[in-house]
């Protein structure tokens, strides 16, 4: 197979009729680890928001359990992606993120913001770092499938268009980030994790890594200390070099999905659709998702 062949056949598809298949084809084949960092760093955008990070800090799952939530919201989310929308995984998969929503009270425009970063961000991200841009195709049909996705989880006034996303979640972030001390718990936990996966002295650096990928509205409501230019500098040709060498490599013939990922820790022995995620916690009106779109244990996703 040619290194472009998979863009060719992707750009044979349409983008409204066949969203599905071409982000299936786009992250599980073409960018598979970009949209994972993509995705990860969506949700974590989300905590400056201070009726976002306040709430999850309220549920306590981000703080104390950060793993077993990181993995729970990539499985939902990457069931949905393997399957599809009308499979019985992605049906139990959806109806679980709406029994953990429905169990707490969240705002159209936080749950609408949320579903932006889910656009937005892999754009970005692969425009910047990926070993190609993100085509139109995939751009509109990625605009298209989370529509959908939005559709399912009942929000309303989704965008229609990738531009209508972005705009979407600019301005909402120049509006709503802030500083909230329960977010920045959030927060910490979450760069905590991340660095858990790799050796304990590595700490420190990757930290510093990924403090260097953030913009500085970002780094302004965490009240984070913007790291050197210096090394934002490294990091981010780092992450680009990395790109360009995926670009000399063959190219995947077989897909990755997020549940492949080994940052994904919690399910060893494999894991029940309908078993993933929170429960209401009693006292607590907040949001329960966490860090999402990034890895994944070898575990089974039958249905229950």
């Amino acid at each position: 197979m040619r290194r472009f062949e998979r863009l060719e056949q992707i750009r044979r598809l349409d983008p409204a009729r066949d969203a599905l298949e071409i982000y299936r084809l786009s992250s599980a084949y073409e960018f598979p680890w970009d949209y994972t960092r993509a995705l990860e760093l969506a949700l974590y955008r989300t905590y400056a928001v201070p009726s976002i990070g306040r709430l999850l800090a309220g549920t306590a799952e981000l703080t104390d359990r950060t793993q077993r939530r990181y993995d729970d919201t990539t499985l939902l989310l990457d069931t949905v992606v393997e399957h599809g929308f009308d499979s019985d995984e992605g049906r139990t998969a959806i109806r679980r993120i709406n029994q953990m929503h429905r169990s707490y009270d969240i705002g159209d425009d936080d749950m609408r913001y949320v579903l932006c970063t889910f656009v937005v961000m892999p754009k970005r991200w692969i425009d910047a770092y990926g070993w190609r841009r993100l085509s139109r195709h995939e751009t509109v049909a990625s605009a298209v499938y989370y529509r959908t996705l939005g559709r399912h989880m009942g929000i309303k006034d989704v965008p229609e268009t990738y531009e209508e996303f972005e705009d979407c979640l600019d301005t909402y972030e120049e509006s709503h980030f802030a500083w909230d001390p329960g977010a920045c718990r959030v927060s910490d936990a979450t760069l905590g994790l991340m660095a858990s996966w790799y050796p304990r002295p590595l700490a420190p650096l990757l930290r510093l890594t990924t403090l260097s990928l953030l913009d500085d509205p970002l780094l302004k409501a965490f009240r984070y200390e913007p790291p050197s230019d210096t090394a934002r500098t490294l990091v981010r040709r780092a992450v680009r070099a990395r790109g360009r060498l995926v670009r000399l490599m063959p190219p995947r013939r077989a897909p990755h999905f997020a549940r492949q990922n080994w940052e994904i820790k919690s399910y060893p022995n494999g894991y029940r659709i309908a078993d993933l995620g929170t429960r209401p916690v009693p006292g607590v009106r907040g949001c329960p998702v966490r860090p999402s779109g990034t890895s994944t244990a070898r575990a089974s996703s039958e249905e229950s």
